[in-house]
């Protein structure tokens, strides 16, 4: 049975009729695809707004908006030094999931504890962009990008070159007992090391990407990065893509997008990518690949392949990294931004 569960939230506003409904909408919205939730599942929602919004009712702008739902609502008592033009809820709710508070534009200063710094989580299949899009939001807002596909890799790589059979679990966890793997920035640029040597330019064949595939279904292999990189998000604001970032890596991550596209497209943008590094490969080995690891990827036992619930669902066959990258930096700077 689902538990009783109080999720908080916070938007500023200003004093117009427009703006105050905006807000609202944006901040009921938001609780309810990040919590879950919907209002079958809700119990009340109660309201309180600072005596400075007085152009329009935030309760009357939950009731237009369509949600059918006891609400309770009280203006604030004026208190100096505190936020101005702000709309609180707090909304109670029956919910399997922990209650994830929202915290929005000006009023993430309420909960610098939350909102200082922040995830984005970008998910989805092989060839599906992900790498691409996630360095151009990186570089758009200014925040650290960490390739998490590469680490895994790396890691396909080591043993791909000491001829350790990646279907051999024991084999594998031998042959990584020791292995250092982490991400380095040189002249701005991020290299992978491993074993203190830059591998970057190593890690992108279609052998590496199968072996890659193998390795992070064993658990011990993903509990060997997992804390590496939740301990890189933990300290600064970053954008993090692979297959299980939302699900699994940074479940709480504030901002959660599954990037997709068709397996046909997908493999010819892979094909093309190889080419241009002179790789001689084919369309069709490249598509058999790329079907290949989404099986493996999605039904693998640990952390398989999947979009988390609360995570925007972006398909690319007719967008280019630049659009994806236009969406997610719209998305996040509408939250982010007083």
């Amino acid at each position: 049975m689902d538990k009783i569960i109080s999720i908080r939230g916070a938007v500023s506003a200003q004093n117009t009729k427009q703006s105050i409904i905006a807000a609202v909408t944006k901040l009921i919205d938001r609780i309810y695809f990040k919590n879950g939730i919907s209002d079958d599942n809700v119990i009340n929602i109660t309201i309180s707004v600072t005596d400075d919004l007085t152009a329009y009712s935030a309760a009357q702008a939950i009731r237009e908006n369509g949600h059918i739902v006891p609400l309770f609502s009280a203006v604030e008592p004026n208190i100096d030094g505190a936020l101005k033009n702000c709309i609180r809820v707090m909304v109670t709710a029956y919910s399997e999931n922990v209650p994830y508070h929202l915290y929005l534009n000006g009023a993430r200063r309420l909960r610098s504890d939350l909102t200082d710094s922040y995830s984005i989580a970008l998910d989805g299949p092989s060839g599906a962009g992900k790498s691409t899009v996630a360095k151009i939001v990186a570089k758009r807002l200014g925040i650290t990008y960490l390739d998490t596909g590469a680490l895994y890799r790396a890691l396909g790589l080591k043993c791909l070159n000491e001829n350790v059979s990646v279907s051999c679990v024991a084999a594998v966890e031998k042959c990584l007992t020791t292995v250092d793997v982490n991400i380095e920035y040189l002249d701005g640029v991020q290299r992978v090391m491993l074993n203190g040597s830059d591998v970057s330019d190593k890690i992108r064949t279609p052998d590496v990407s199968m072996a890659a595939s193998a390795v992070s279904a064993i658990p011990y292999v993903r509990q060997k990065l997992l804390g590496l990189q939740r301990e890189i998000a933990a300290h600064s604001s970053v954008i993090l893509d692979g297959r299980d970032i939302g699900t699994v890596v940074l479940p709480d991550s504030e901002f959660k997008y599954f990037l997709t596209a068709s397996a046909e497209v997908r493999a010819k943008r892979r094909f093309d990518e190889l080419k241009a590094k002179g790789q001689n490969v084919t369309y069709d080995e490249v598509y058999n690949d790329v079907v290949t690891r989404d099986r493996n990827d999605s039904t693998r036992a640990v952390a398989p392949l999947k979009c988390a619930f609360d995570a925007i669902e972006i398909n690319s066959d007719k967008l280019s990294a630049e659009q994806v990258a236009d969406f997610i930096v719209s998305d996040v700077t509408e939250d982010i931004e007083a």
